[in-house]
């Protein structure tokens, strides 16, 4: 029996300003990244996506995550179509909810049954892609997420299906992914054991629930990697990353299922306190969270460890810690993950 294929790497660049991650974005594709993907907190996804679809030539470019829910159904549509245009049919749109923090406090929009706005938002995403251009009355979605469109027409689009792919932390979205997505796209924080006993089961109850076949579903595995001559050094960089996410409620059932709900309570206090901030909480941030959530270690050690994906996952993300983290410091372990993806591309 031949070994499963190696999953292919896919890179989520950083800069200060959009011209240094654009710069960084083609480098990952020289590199051998097949996907490029953009995020969402310090600027917006689908521009950040923009930008690389112009800086590039092969990759695709992907959103990991643009936040459903603060921006309509139809603009989210029209923005992928959009940025599908521009890339020459390189777009995958990946959808997620985010925190109930985040959505009602900083942009103002409800969070109730996120699940089910979930699939209400997929629903209507997809049949204004599919219907837009036929100048024909159509409607989606439900009572959470809804469209209603006529005396519409917009020029065809590049395709009229693009790839949607959900980011799913927890049983209900990992099922629903499975389900109606084209593809999943895990935490930054995780594991293998994680990936394999947690997340692939719940995908395939989804899967299984909608009569569809596991090759309908790309699981897209996304890993905070730490590289660095020192193995001590990489540790202590990728401990921000998870001091960030360790503050956050919503994550605690992902801690708690590696064993690490007293460790992330600790956290979680430290940022009580008067003056704490999220981005600045490595220091409280136990080392067993830190190896056992991130990928840390010495270049070859990293490469033998992103081997072990191998049959689990389609695809990885790979991105590099941020958070505590000086410019420098930031664009050293960036070119180490270059490195590394230009050494394990086929």
């Amino acid at each position: 029996m031949s070994a499963p294929p190696a999953p292919r790497l896919g890179y989520a660049p950083w800069g200060e300003d959009l011209a240094e991650l654009t710069a960084a974005g083609r480098a990952a594709e020289e590199a051998g990244a097949d996907t490029l993907w953009a995020s969402e907190l310090h600027r917006s996804a689908t521009v950040t996506a923009a930008a690389l679809a112009c800086a590039t030539s092969a990759a695709r470019i992907g959103t990991a995550v643009a936040l459903a829910f603060t921006r309509s159904p139809m603009i989210c549509a029209l923005e992928i179509m959009d940025l599908d245009e521009l890339s020459g049919g390189r777009a995958v749109l990946g959808l997620g909810t985010g925190v109930r923090r985040l959505n009602e406090d900083w942009h103002g929009v409800p969070f109730d049954h996120p699940s089910q706005r979930l699939r209400e938002t997929v629903d209507c995403v997809r049949t204004f892609i599919a219907r837009c251009a036929d100048g024909e009355p159509f409607e989606a979605g439900g009572p959470l997420a809804s469209l209603r469109v006529r005396g519409y027409r917009r020029p065809r689009p590049v395709r009229t299906r693009v790839p949607l792919h959900l980011a799913a932390a927890g049983p209900l979205t990992f099922r629903l992914a499975g389900e109606i997505a084209d593809g999943w796209i895990g935490h930054e924080l995780g594991s293998r054991d994680h990936l394999r006993n947690t997340v692939l089961p719940a995908l395939h109850t989804g899967l299984t629930a909608a009569g569809r076949k596991p090759e309908d579903l790309e699981v897209v595995a996304s890993v905070c990697v730490s590289v660095h001559p020192d193995p001590a050094e990489a540790l202590r960089r990728a401990a921000g990353n998870v001091g960030f996410y360790a503050s956050v409620r919503t994550y605690a059932p992902l801690f708690a299922a590696h064993g690490l709900q007293e460790p992330q309570r600790r956290v979680a206090e430290e940022f009580r306190r008067p003056g704490a901030r999220a981005g600045a909480l490595a220091a409280a941030v136990d080392p067993a969270m830190t190896r056992a959530l991130t990928l840390c270690g010495t270049r070859e050690q990293v490469a033998e460890f992103l081997t072990g994906y191998a049959g689990t996952a389609d695809s990885l993300k790979l991105t590099v810690p941020v958070h505590g983290l000086t410019s420098h410091e930031i664009r050293e372990s960036q070119a180490h993950v270059l490195d590394l993806i230009r050494e394990l591309r086929p």
